[in-house]
C-alpha cells in the first residue's frame, strides 16, 4: 500500500528485455535506506518487488502483464522515475490510498501555468474516465493528486510548485504518456452493486422520474 507522496526520483540504470517481460535496474538512494529482497516499491506509481539491491541499485522483474498495462515498457536507460516505499504502520497518510495496481494510461494534452501552480490536461479512455470525479482522487505516475476538473475522457490536475519540482511532472509535457491508478471506491462500489460497466440501467430519466 503506498500514498501517492513520491520519496524521491530515481534512475533507471540497465534494462534486460526477455520476449514478453524485463529486468530494470535503477538507481536511488532514499528508498534504499532501509530496504530488503522481497520488499514492494512503486516505480512511477507501479507497485514492483525488489528482487535484489547492492549498494545504490535495486533489481526488479517486471511481467507482461504490468507492461501492457503501464508506460514502464517505454523506459530507457538514464529516465528519470518517480519512487517511494510502502507505507509504513505507524506512517502518516499524507497523500491517498494507492495500490500500485496500475488501471491503464493516460496522454498529457497540455501544459500550463497558472501563477504558482502547473495544470496538467490529460486524455485517457472512457474505461478509466468513468471513474473519475471532480475533486476526487487520483496517482498520476505515482503522485497523488486532486482533480480538478473533467470533461468528457480528460480531466486536469493544478499541481503546486513543491510536487512539480520534486517528481517526475517537471519533465512532462504535452504528448508524453502517463501511468494512472483510480480512486479504488468507486470500482469496488460498481462491483458490488452489480453494475456492468456499460450497462447501467442508470439514466437521466430514472433520476428525474423519481425526483431527482
Amino acid at each position: 500500500m503506498f500514498t501517492g507522496i513520491i520519496e524521491e526520483i530515481g534512475m533507471v540504470q540497465t534494462i534486460r528485455r526477455n520476449t514478453a517481460s524485463s529486468m530494470i535496474t535503477f538507481e536511488a538512494s532514499v528508498v534504499l535506506e532501509d530496504a530488503r529482497k522481497g520488499d514492494s516499491i512503486a516505480v512511477n506509481g507501479v507497485c514492483l518487488t525488489i528482487t535484489s539491491f547492492s549498494g545504490s541499485c535495486f533489481t526488479v522483474d517486471i511481467m507482461h502483464e504490468t507492461l501492457k498495462r503501464s508506460s514502464l515498457s517505454s523506459l530507457r536507460p538514464g529516465d528519470s522515475v518517480n519512487l517511494e516505499r510502502a507505507m509504513p504502520a505507524l506512517g502518516r497518510f499524507g497523500g491517498h490510498i494507492v495500490a500500485g495496481h496500475i488501471d491503464g494510461t493516460g496522454k498529457i494534452m497540455a501544459v500550463r501555468k497558472d501563477d504558482n501552480a502547473v495544470w496538467y490536461t490529460i486524455q485517457t479512455s472512457s474505461n478509466l474516465s468513468r471513474y473519475i470525479i471532480e475533486k476526487g482522487s487520483i496517482a498520476v505516475d505515482g503522485v497523488s493528486l486532486t482533480v480538478a476538473s473533467i470533461a468528457g475522457n480528460q480531466f486536469s490536475v493544478s499541481v503546486i510548485p513543491h510536487t512539480v519540482k520534486n517528481t517526475i511532472l517537471s519533465q512532462k509535457g504535452a504528448g508524453d504518456c502517463v501511468n494512472l491508478e483510480n480512486d479504488c471506491i468507486g470500482k469496488y462500489v460498481e462491483k458490488l452493486l452489480g453494475m456492468a460497466p456499460q450497462q447501467s440501467s442508470i439514466t437521466k430519466d430514472f433520476i428525474m422520474k423519481f425526483g431527482y
